[in-house]
């Protein structure tokens, strides 16, 4: 049984500057003592399904909160993870953890893991599975519009790559990097008064449309696979709910001066699919339209991973639903969506038990927290999304690096299933 000795909480700048939660916790068991640190980010595109960031009052609240409730986690003790993240839900008492808040949670149960990882002198990967070897494929962002980025930037939110043919992750990582570098070179050329500026994620936010800016991106793509060798394929994140007007029933595209009903919508993004070869696109149809994600996943069929954010909100409940319906073969996992490492995992195994692809992902306002990368190693998630430059997306990116190297040649990278 492990109890917890020390447990500190402050106030932390995330990548856009608000305040976020931090965590410090130390364990003991048998007279050792481990060190856990963890830090919660927060996204500006929330989908209406996931638990509440904080409780009323901000991070301040939750602060003055877990004083109370440290006081209560240390007078128990806990056989495992899952029994410590059992804990904070019952402490918390709410379906939604609006009393405590998914961003407290999830940066104590991250912390707790990692304290227990230092307990067995393990890191965090092997700590939550000793027979992990994989190594996720990372997913960036390269070009950004919508809620990332300025008012005349494409109304689609995020323009991704995967480089798809990568034999390792430090291949992996310095060619989505070449393609993030060419993206602005090829922008400069298109606009001489680019200057380029950049979105929440690190992704340059220039003065075009969405499919100019995907032919971009796709143009960039080509050229990199040819002259490294390693395939790139270019992805979207739609972000579509935030284009949807519930009341008129229309997809807006502001920066296009264009509406288009569902139907027309739904046809608009299958042409991009087919058009540029996208390997995947993530939240192309609003967040309560399961029909519409089903539709299009079946048009698609293995052309492209079709992936659930708003959708699933990484909830096991909605991912079953949807994945009953085929509205998927993708579904994105943010652990702060749903508050524990337990729940997260419990998403992991409902979309694999689908034969759909789990993808471990950031948030717009980051922390340099690498929690994620040994998550996406140690479950088994082929895709991990969690940009390309920038401090708090490398921190993920380079952690990834160090965990192949701890792996030496037993490394390998994971299966996409993918055309």
């Amino acid at each position: 049984m492990v109890r917890i000795t020390d447990l500190r909480a402050r106030e932390i700048l995330d990548s856009r500057g608000n305040a976020t939660i931090e965590i410090d916790l130390v364990v003991e068991h048998d007279g050792k003592k481990g060190h856990g640190r963890a830090a919660a980010p927060s996204g500006a595109s929330r989908g209406k399904h996931e638990v509440v960031d904080f409780p009323s009052g901000g991070v301040k609240a939750a602060i003055q909160r877990l004083e109370k409730i440290g006081a209560e986690l240390k007078r128990r003790e806990f056989s495992d993870q899952s029994a410590f993240d059992l804990a904070l839900r019952e402490i918390d008492g709410t379906e939604n953890l609006s009393r405590i808040g998914g961003n407290t949670t999830v940066a104590l149960s991250m912390a707790f893991a990692k304290a227990v990882a230092s307990l067995a002198n393990k890191p965090l990967f092997q700590s939550l599975n000793p027979e992990a070897k994989g190594l996720p494929f990372p997913l960036g962002n390269v070009l950004g519009g919508g809620k990332h980025a300025g008012m005349r930037a494409p109304d689609i939110q995020e323009f991704l790559v995967i480089p798809v043919g990568a034999k390792n992750a430090v291949e992996a990582v310095f060619t989505n990097s070449k393609v993030h570098k060419r993206v602005r070179k090829t922008l400069e050329k298109l606009d001489p008064t680019f200057t380029g500026g950049k979105g929440d994620e690190g992704a340059w936010a220039p003065n075009l449309d969405s499919q100019k800016a995907l032919e971009v991106v796709a143009q960039v793509c080509e050229e990199i696979s040819n002259e490294t060798g390693v395939e790139v394929r270019a992805g979207l994140d739609v972000a579509a709910s935030s284009l949807y007007d519930q009341e008129k029933n229309l997809y807006h595209y502001k920066r296009e001066g264009k509406t288009r009903s569902p139907g027309e919508h739904l046809d608009f993004i299958v042409e991009l699919i087919r058009t540029y070869k996208l390997a995947y696109v993530e939240d192309p149809i609003q967040e309560e339209d399961f029909e519409g994600f089903a539709e299009i996943t079946a048009k698609v069929g293995k052309e492209c991973l079709i992936c659930g954010d708003d959708l699933f909100v990484t909830n096991v409940e909605r991912i079953e639903r949807g994945l009953k319906m085929k509205a998927a073969n993708s579904v994105l996992i943010k652990p702060n969506q749903i508050g524990t490492l337990t729940d997260t995992l419990k998403a992991i195994v409902a979309a694999k038990n689908h034969d759909c692809v789990p993808v471990v992902s950031h948030r717009s306002g980051e922390t340099t927290d690498e929690t994620i990368a040994h998550i996406a190693v140690a479950w088994g998630c082929p895709l991990i999304k969690t940009g390309v430059v920038g401090g708090e997306r490398i921190a993920k990116l380079n952690e990834l690096i160090r965990i192949e190297e701890m792996l030496g040649a037993e490394a390998t990278m994971q299966h996409l299933p993918l055309k």
